[in-house]
């Protein structure tokens, strides 16, 4: 007896459709390493399709008062709260999570990061108008950019989606949206929540794999560009968009420091980073997955933190005791595994270093010590429940080991010196810095880093300020 396969579809003006030439692409739950679903296999007449339709109804939607868009936004977040149950099970089909945390992690923070953006439709402010010439008033106006092409990941799919499209809309923009070809359930099912909200066309959802990104960034009618992603495929983005110049807003890798001085509280401290670093199975581009501890604790500090790890549980989505579930696919589990086979031999696994089971994509949370600076498990970003060491012997050494990667995304610092936190917060070359805690996020506050891990903000507004064009206009007082 063989079940019948879930099958997902694109969203195109309004309509839910097979890519245009009937290819698919097969949906695996981590949790099992079985396939539950197809999904399109979009191609370049589906592209054109979406961006036509986002296109014919970007000019009744720019020109909707902030307040309608408002009441659109307002409406989306309810509807999501209503059908919370719905989108767990997708997301939870989509990436083995636990439901318990899904339920109270994700949903949560999606409803209130929408209707944030709500808000802050109605809260657009510029200079004032002013005469800085005689004889001539001069305004600032802000204005939707136009279509938008966006790109979600597969570690955090709705909430992704989320911080993508809720300021788009907002702002009064159109969009064309790709969730990862490996997790675009609970998507999907976005769209007909949304579908059954906002006008055809404003809102589209395109299945597919890398090729169909890149034909939507190559596409001529967007105007914006705005991927969550690695940073190769983030340079990628910017390659393609630099061709006919649209902007482009890239939220790339992390490799976050989390610095630990002496005087930390050891297992306060211990507590809170294992779980910043192992939530979500460490698919999270600003885990706390790269300690550095000062020299004086760093035993204490690491036995602490093997011993957190060998308490910590991975398992299936329905078992309320573990903290994250699979790695996301069977690349990315190759991958993590990669990294801990290729260990130097100075290197130590403290906790875990193996696969959890035959069934599904788990890896055992995992402590490695001995480290050094150039080391490729150091320098580059692992993506899994994986926790590195380092010692440090002064705030000088902190801060070089801390900088010296090529990611920036975010950071944090572990001490009681107030004035210690404050000339690490300066120093330290990251988009976020946290201190005594670690990835709390907050609607209000931007989220968005420097070097290879990308430039533009999400949330706040400053993520909405970067959906919108400036422009200024002058009048004569004369006529």
């Amino acid at each position: 007896m063989t079940t019948e396969l879930r099958r997902l579809r694109n969203y195109i003006n309004g309509e839910f459709r097979d890519a245009a030439d009937g290819r698919t692409i097969e949906v695996v739950n981590p949790a099992t390493g079985e396939v539950f679903a197809t999904s399109p296999l979009s191609g370049q007449a589906d592209v054109d399709a979406a961006m036509t339709a986002a296109a014919a109804a970007f000019p009744a939607w720019r020109d909707t008062t902030p307040a309608e868009r408002q009441k659109v936004l307002l409406k989306i977040a309810d509807a999501f709260e209503e059908r919370a149950e719905d989108l767990i099970a997708a997301e939870v089909e989509n990436t083995g999570k636990p439901v318990a945390l899904t339920a109270s992690e994700e949903i949560p923070p999606m409803v209130d990061q929408i209707r944030f953006f709500a808000g802050a439709a109605r809260m657009l402010e510029g200079r004032s108008a002013g005469e800085y010439m005689e004889g001539m008033t001069s305004i600032i106006r802000r204005e939707p950019v136009g279509v938008c092409a966006q790109v979600a990941p597969w570690n955090y799919p709705m909430m992704m989606a989320v911080w993508k499209f809720a300021p788009a809309l907002a702002a009064g923009n159109t969009v064309v949206l790709k969730p990862s070809d490996t997790t675009p359930a609970s998507t999907v099912l976005m769209a007909e929540i949304i579908g059954s909200i906002v006008p055809k066309g404003v809102f589209n959802v395109l299945c597919g794999d890398r090729e169909t990104g890149r034909a939507m960034v190559e596409h001529p009618i967007p105007a914006m560009a705005s991927i969550t992603g690695s940073v190769r495929a983030g340079m990628q983005v910017a390659e393609s968009a630099a061709k006919d110049v649209k902007r482009v807003h890239l939220e790339l890798g992390g490799k976050a420091p989390v610095v630990v001085f002496e005087d930390t509280d050891i297992d306060k401290a211990v507590e809170d980073i294992s779980v910043a670093g192992f939530f979500n199975a460490g698919q999270d581009c600003t885990a706390a997955t790269r300690v550095l501890v000062h020299e004086s604790i760093h035993d204490q500090f690491v036995s602490a933190l093997a011993k957190a790890a060998a308490e910590t549980k991975t398992g299936q989505p329905d078992d309320e005791d573990v903290l994250f579930g699979p790695l996301n696919n069977a690349n990315q589990l190759k991958q993590v595994s990669g990294f801990i086979e290729r260990l130097p031999a100075h290197a130590k696994v403290e906790a875990g270093g193996h696969r959890v089971g035959d069934k599904g994509y788990f890896y055992a949370p995992t402590v490695v010590s001995g480290l050094k600076q150039d080391d490729e498990i150091i320098q580059n970003e692992v993506f899994g429940p994986v926790i590195t060491v380092q010692s440090f012997r002064d705030e000088e050494q902190a801060l070089e080991y801390a900088n010296g990667v090529e990611f920036a995304l975010a950071s944090s610092v572990w001490t009681k010196d107030h004035g210690r936190a404050m000339r690490m917060s300066k120093a330290l070359d990251f988009g976020c810095v946290w201190i005594n805690t670690h990835i709390p996020l907050v609607a209000e506050m931007p989220h968005g880093g420097y070097k290879k891990s990308g430039y533009g903000k999400d949330l706040s507004a400053y993520g909405f300020e970067d959906y919108t064009r400036i422009k200024h206009v002058m009048t004569s007082l004369g006529q």
